[in-house]
């Protein structure tokens, strides 16, 4: 009978280490799905990031092209309106000479 009572301690003693390295696994796969959770979210930042800057890269682009298509605009008129001025300074100049 005392052989039994041994054996049945032992095997507590089994079932507790187990329920011991079954417990420490656990804590290491919480630790595991914790990092991975916040990897998740770093990743999700980073992507959403990521689409925040190529919205604002693209709405820069498209205010420089619009700026560029203004610019060459006024650019063109300035030119038109120098030419304009340069041919009245042309012609000052030759009323002047007679």
């Amino acid at each position: 009978m005392e052989k039994q009572f041994e054996k049945i301690s032992e095997n507590v003693d089994d079932i507790k280490s187990l329920i011991h390295t079954f417990n420490t696994t656990l804590d290491n796969i919480e630790k595991r799905l914790a990092r991975l959770e916040k990897m998740d979210s770093i990743e999700h930042r980073v992507e959403v990031n990521q689409i925040d800057l190529s919205d604002i890269k693209d709405s820069l682009q498209r205010i420089e092209e619009t700026q560029s298509k203004e610019i060459q605009h006024i650019n063109r008129r300035l030119d038109s309106h120098l030419v304009k001025i340069a041919k009245v300074e042309e012609e000052l100049i030759i009323l002047k000479t007679k």
